[in-house]
């Protein structure tokens, strides 16, 4: 009895609980697994089709026969609205490896309080930004909000890929789509917010924009969440922990 109870309770579990499970599979491991053998992250282990029963068998085989091969670094972009956390994802990421590339954009707009120069942004004339986008120095710019400027730096980025750093690319939507077509090795990340109203209540409790800014960025959120099926990957920061623990996965980062 007990063993047809345990049987039933195997069946039960989640493709993913299951895979997670097993030592050295990270969430963005297990992501690509089903990804690769074309199961949903839904689906439970005693209702897979033949195939996919056989496909997932032949995984665990492979796994028990082949140690894992070190993990390439994948330079990754990571977007989203504004307030919905992406700077403290990045610093997340870099706190754990301190030699992460983090890209810092240049940007027309004045400095809001607290920000310093080339920490969070390189605050530059219309004229200056006119000369990087003429003479090809950006990476990727567009017009934010309908207000203001931001691009970034391209030769910081090739650099870091170049020399095997991580690459972590802090920007808006519209330009993570410019990066993906100049480098298509890198992973587009779209960082969600747990929900609308969440969203609004960060954009509000910010206190670095009037109402008058606010409701142009939330007009421009609405319609940069409807791209997020255009991405890779889509992470709900509803845990900056859980976040920062998932990029560095996509990014084959190891956390031991």
């Amino acid at each position: 009895m007990a063993q047809a109870d345990s049987s039933s309770a195997e069946a039960g579990i989640r493709v993913p609980d299951f895979l997670g499970s097993l030592r050295g599979l990270g969430v963005g491991k297990v992501a690509q697994i089903l990804e690769r053998l074309q199961i949903s992250e839904r689906k439970r282990l005693g209702f897979l089709g033949r195939r996919q029963r056989n496909a997932l068998r032949a995984v665990l085989h492979e796994r028990a026969g082949n140690p894992d091969p070190v993990r390439p670094i994948i330079p990754l972009v990571l977007a989203g609205p504004s307030g919905v956390g992406k700077g403290t994802v990045a610093s997340g990421v870099r706190s754990h490896r301190p030699d992460t590339f983090v890209s810092v954009s240049v940007t027309t707009r004045s400095p809001r309080p607290g920000e310093i120069e080339g920490e969070h942004y390189f605050f530059v004339p219309d004229q200056e930004f006119d000369r990087m986008e003429r003479e090809s120095e950006l990476l990727e710019w567009a017009t934010v909000h309908g207000e203001h400027r931001y691009g970034t730096p391209r030769l910081p980025v090739e650099q870091a890929v170049r020399e095997g750093r991580p690459v972590l690319l802090e920007i808006d939507v519209q330009g993570a789509m410019s990066v993906k077509q100049a480098m298509p090795e890198i992973r587009l990340v779209f960082l969600l917010p747990p929900s609308w109203d969440a969203l609004v209540d960060r954009l509000a409790s910010r206190g670095t924009e009037d109402e008058a800014q606010q409701a142009r960025r939330l007009t421009t959120a609405e319609h940069e969440l409807s791209l997020a099926d255009r991405f890779d990957v889509r992470v709900v920061n509803d845990d900056v922990s859980e976040a920062v623990h998932f990029v560095l996965e996509l990014m084959g980062i190891s956390q031991e």
